[in-house]
């Protein structure tokens, strides 16, 4: 029964999947600086950096194992009908805050074709650490992602002039999601990388890369970024399958240097508000309020907290979705939107969803997202 429903819907897939690429594709070359009738507000651009739960497809285009993509189905199943390297059935975080900052979709960087950058542009890659070692020749990790950046900052530089991109870079929003590959990658590669280091100092060094980074986007004129902490590692469904002794308890060495990296990154951008005249902050609490939902599932809306919808094995926590991978056998639920993860490292579209309206629009707890959230970092000037 199962495998009917499978076969079903992945021709459903097919058959659509051609006319959703073509129009995905004529959506990301499309990105203009908008004209201007009267005096409407001007977008504000929006720049993207980090890892899977932001990539929008920029895997797509390097030389990567199929651990590291997801341009097939069932991966954008429920909204794109299509996979467009997004690792989720539908979109992202970022693609929801751009549709509340009235912005297109952001395209990928490395699509082909696509060079126009004043709305902003996605470098996000699945994978990807602060450390250049993480996954190293598979991704493409956050130094060079910042490289990138320097490059769209010049075209801006070269076609807007000077002045007009200096206020364009200083309004822009820059989004991050990134450490958790660097956590987890020692878990799933066997390294040994972790026996080198105390927990503090592994952690110091993410940290460090991080802050180099945002110091160098602050050097160019950025003022405006939003963070999203770390979610609980050991509790995804693919890290509680790590260790068969643990029978399915969360793994929590993983755990531990979440928690460590999180006040890390609290503490650096408490800093960096003192140290660094003008910027401003969002920092969501993902970790927070993903646990909530993994514990407490009908009150969001939800069947199923900790088993993933597609995958394979415990908590579905086999990394198989789609049958492309080392694993060819795997499940897929009849239903996404009654499951908080989508594969054993990803959420499903209406998670995102809510968690990009919480960073939005903030919430009732004041720690969740802060001092700024994302619709009030949008709107300074």
């Amino acid at each position: 029964m199962e495998k009917n429903l499978i076969m079903a819907r992945l021709s459903s897939f097919l058959f659509i999947s051609f006319l959703q690429l073509i129009a995905i594709c004529c959506r990301g070359k499309s990105q203009q600086l908008p004209k201007k009738h009267g005096a409407p507000t001007t977008p504000v651009p929006f720049f993207i950096f980090g890892d899977s739960f932001l990539d929008a497809g920029n895997n797509n285009y390097i030389n990567t194992s199929t651990l590291d993509q997801a341009n097939f189905w069932p991966y954008g199943e429920t909204y794109f009908k299509f996979p467009t390297g997004r690792f989720s059935d539908g979109r992202l975080v970022s693609d929801f805050i751009a549709k509340h900052a009235n912005l297109p979709l952001i395209p990928p960087f490395l699509q082909p074709g696509f060079r126009q950058y004043y709305l902003g542009v996605n470098f996000a890659s699945a994978g990807a650490g602060a450390l250049a070692e993480t996954f190293q020749g598979f991704v493409i990790n956050l130094k060079t992602q910042l490289s990138y950046y320097n490059k769209v900052e010049s075209w801006l530089r070269q076609k807007l002039g000077n002045d007009e991109a200096k206020m364009s870079i200083s309004r822009a929003v820059y989004l991050f999601s990134i450490g958790s590959n660097d956590y987890i990658s020692p878990f799933l590669t066997n390294s040994t990388i972790l026996n080198n280091y105390s927990d503090s100092t592994y952690v110091g060094m993410v940290i460090g890369n991080l802050t180099t980074v945002i110091k160098e986007i602050y050097k160019r004129g950025g003022r405006k970024f939003a963070f999203i902490n770390l979610p609980d590692l050991g509790c995804l469904p693919g890290m509680r399958i790590i260790k068969s002794e643990n029978n399915g308890s969360c793994l929590e060495e993983a755990t531990s240097l979440a928690t460590l990296h999180n006040q890390a990154l609290s503490k650096l951008l408490f800093e960096s508000e003192k140290r660094l005249k003008g910027i401003k902050y969002s920092l969501f609490d993902f970790n927070r309020n993903l646990r909530e939902r993994m514990h407490h599932p009908s009150k969001y809306g939800f069947k199923e907290g900790e088993t993933a919808c597609c995958g394979t094995g415990q908590y579905r926590g086999v990394s198989s979705c789609g049958g492309k991978r080392r694993v060819k056998e795997f499940q897929l639920c009849k239903n996404p939107n009654d499951y908080v993860f989508w594969d054993s490292f990803h959420l499903t579209e209406k998670t995102y969803k809510q968690l990009a309206d919480q960073m939005w629009r903030g919430t009732s707890n004041s720690h969740d997202v802060g001092p700024y959230y994302l619709k009030q970092l949008f709107r300074l000037h």
